[in-house]
Parts: C-alpha cells; structure tokens; sequence
C-alpha cells in the first residue's frame, strides 16, 4: 500500500483555506477600520475609505500568495 504524505490529510486543506480567507478578510477590514479612523480623525474625503478597503485586499493577497508558497515549498514528510 501507498503511505499517505502530509499533503494528501484532507483536514490540512481544508485548513489551508479557511486560514486563506480569514487573512483577506481580516487585512480588508483592518484597511477598512485604518482608513475610517483617519478620516474622523484627521479629516478629508470618506474615498480614503475605499482607498483603505482596496490597500488592505491587496495585502491581504500578498500574504495569502506568500502563505501558499510556504505551504507549496515544504517537503512531504
């Protein structure tokens, strides 16, 4: 019999992506809650908050694409 690697363990992938979306959505929000303090605190266009949104989707990505090549680099134990 084939013995099974770490990568084939079902509850690892599933794993994988609640943790992938967890990290968009906690970067998003943090851009969200970021970007709305500034406005109330130092003024300016509520857009800031639509900038904040889209800087924190976009690091959000970056780590997800960082966490998958960490994940996609390991060696099978």
């Amino acid at each position: 019999m084939k013995n099974k690697g770490n990568r084939d363990n079902p509850w690892r992938a599933a794993g994988l992506v609640g943790a992938l979306g967890l990290d968009i959505a906690i970067c998003t929000l943090l851009g969200y809650f970021a970007a709305n303090f500034a406005v109330q605190r130092f003024g300016g266009p509520r857009s800031w908050i639509v900038a904040g949104v889209m800087l924190g989707l976009f690091a959000g990505i970056g780590t997800v694409i960082m966490l998958l090549k960490k994940f996609l680099e390991e060696p099978d134990e």
